[in-house]
């Protein structure tokens, strides 16, 4: 009986045992799923660090690709290898965004729906290991306590009997009080074989659950809850692998794009970008002649004998002499010509023809669709009047109309930009190319005409002077552009007197809205006419051959400079080249 009580006892503490490793069993695997919580939360940050990181690429593509207006300039190559890397950057960025997607519809997708069923499976496992515990519990209970039951009961019999054994001895008692004792042994006895009986039941039949539960439920249920374990464990692990593949499955075309931006590289070729530099800005000029030698031993035409003295010409520019504020700005480096962009005549001879070419190329496409838009409007009215069902014939007249006027239109301009490269021809640029065209600024004129053609007493007012040069380059203006104020001349402040610009207040407002002086400006050194000019256009002067003359501002690097008479207030421009200039040592 006692061994049988041990026993009872060591199951119900071996059950305890068991149920404290069951605790810590449902504690790992609610870490387990965690963990995967963990892991998605680890793999939404890389999606959107993906994402952004594509999103930055796609920024820096915006603002480092070239602007239309530049993609239509000549492309040097290393330009174009630029924008092709640019684009492959973008292709780049395009890659991030999939490995985001992929990672987002695949991996987090799988990876919620995982913890959605280990939650589900754990909660099931859980409670049923509960419950079966829960019984085997209640069944321990009850054997504890029918064991209780029996071992008072074997007690009280015990006792019963004893004290019936000690009346029968003594001789003293009457018979009815050893009867009652009998009696009392007996009732006791039949209530100890009850319990036992009882206890003996209740223990079989929790042997019989504590063996189910621990060799049969239980297993199963741990091994259910093992499963699910192993489950989340090859889970991840394939979650890992997928992770992998979406990212490389976009390697072969971040390679390809790789090799783009390289193969751009490759296509750079620095002797073609510098041919095409100079194609692009070789003017057509040709260079001066050699500067002629000026004996200061022989005597002067005008009875002078006092040699002149003829320093090199100075390249002082306006800010080196002048304060800034008391000249108005002058109009580029071909001021003197103004500024008209519509003739490009503000650009070098082979620019200028380039540019209006590309012009006339422009006008002829534009002329040609236009042309093909007509001819499909007039099939379309013939088709019309043929089968009035399908259409009005009179609705296309209206846009017949407007296609006229454009091809009218386009083909003035062509004829205007024609007009212009014949122009260009005829002032030496057709015939002999940009390297033998002829000079079209006064400057480059006049230095092959000192050269070449002139003696120093010439005098240059028939049709080979180099005024007629001047003169023929500024045919394409107009008197408009002649008065513009970029041009330097018409609306300067020192314009000759009774003119209709000289009479202005003593400020005046330039063309970007600063104010100057009206002051005239000061002598900076003294200059003799070597050749007659004849000074026809606005702004230009007239000077006699040997006549001397104050230097009142310098040549920009446009060929003209401006003078004043000593005799008189009377100012405006003449070709550098036709004077010697003497200036002061403080300029």
């Amino acid at each position: 009986m006692v061994y049988r009580c041990e026993e009872v006892l060591l199951s119900y503490n071996k059950f305890n045992e068991t149920k404290d490793q069951w605790d810590s069993i449902a504690g790992h695997t609610q870490k387990g799923i965690g963990f995967l919580e963990q892991y998605g939360h680890f793999v939404k940050e890389r999606c959107q660090i993906e994402l952004d990181y594509a999103r930055g690429l796609r920024r820096l593509v915006k603002t480092y690709l070239p602007k239309k207006k530049e993609c239509e300039d000549p492309q040097f190559t290393s330009v174009k290898a630029f924008r092709d890397a640019v684009s492959e950057t973008a292709d780049l960025a395009g890659q991030h965004e999939v490995i985001s997607e992929n990672l987002t519809t695949v991996v987090l997708a799988e990876i919620a729906s995982l913890i959605k069923e280990m939650k589900e499976d754990r909660k099931k496992h859980l409670a049923d290991g509960g419950r079966v515990q829960q019984q085997l519990s209640q069944s321990l209970q009850q054997l504890e306590k029918s064991k209780k039951n029996y071992e008072k009961a074997f007690r009280e019999a015990e006792k019963a009997q004893e004290n019936f054994l000690k009346a029968d001895a003594d001789l003293h008692l009457s018979r009815a009080e050893v009867e009652k004792q009998r009696m009392n042994a007996s009732i006791k006895s039949q209530q100890c074989e009850d319990s036992k009986n009882e206890y003996a039941n209740q223990l079989q039949k929790t042997n019989q659950l504590q063996g189910d539960h621990y060799n049969t439920v239980m297993p199963g249920i741990f091994q259910g809850l093992q499963d699910l374990d192993e489950k989340r464990i090859n889970n991840f692990k394939n979650l890992l692998k997928k992770s992998v593949d979406i990212e490389r499955a976009v390697f072969p075309i971040i390679n390809k794009c790789l090799d783009g931006i390289v193969s751009a590289a490759d296509s750079i070729d620095e002797k073609f970008d510098s041919q095409l530099v100079i194609e692009r800005y070789k003017s057509g000029f040709t260079p001066p002649g050699d500067i002629p030698f000026d004996d200061l031993s022989t005597p002067r035409q005008n009875g002078d004998s006092t040699p002149t003295s003829h320093p090199p010409i100075r390249q002082d520019t306006i800010k080196g002499t002048i304060s800034a504020s008391k000249l108005k700005k002058r109009g580029g480096i071909f001021g003197i010509f103004g500024s008209n962009k519509e003739d490009f005549s503000d650009l070098p001879p082979n620019q200028r023809k380039k540019r209006i070419q590309q012009r006339i190329d422009d006008v002829t496409t534009k002329l040609h669709q236009e042309t093909a838009a007509k001819d499909g409007l007039l099939k379309m009215k013939e088709v019309y009047e043929g089968n009035p069902s399908l259409g009005d014939p009179m609705s296309i007249t209206g846009q017949l109309s407007d296609s006229c006027q454009r091809i009218e239109k386009l083909r003035t301009e062509l004829q205007r930009y024609q007009a212009m490269l014949d122009d260009v021809d005829g002032d030496g640029i057709g015939g002999g190319g940009a390297a033998s065209g002829g000079p079209s600024t006064p400057n480059a004129s006049l230095a092959r005409h000192h050269s070449n053609v002139m003696s120093p007493h010439h005098h240059h007012n028939g049709g080979a002077s180099p005024r007629s040069s001047v003169t023929s380059h500024r045919t394409s203006l107009s008197d408009e552009s002649l008065s513009r104020p970029e041009s330097g001349i018409g609306l300067s402040h020192n314009s000759l007197p009774g003119s209709d610009t000289y009479d202005q207040p003593d400020t005046g407002e330039d063309e970007n809205g600063e104010f100057y002086d009206t002051e005239p400006l000061p002598i900076i050194g003294t200059c003799r006419a070597i050749y007659i000019f004849e000074g026809t256009s606005e702004g230009s002067m007239s000077m006699a051959e040997g006549e001397e003359l104050n230097v009142i501002e310098l040549d920009q690097g446009d060929g003209w400079t401006r003078v004043r008479r000593m005799s008189e207030f009377e100012e405006g421009f003449v070709p550098t080249s036709y004077i010697e200039m003497s200036l002061y040592n403080n300029c």
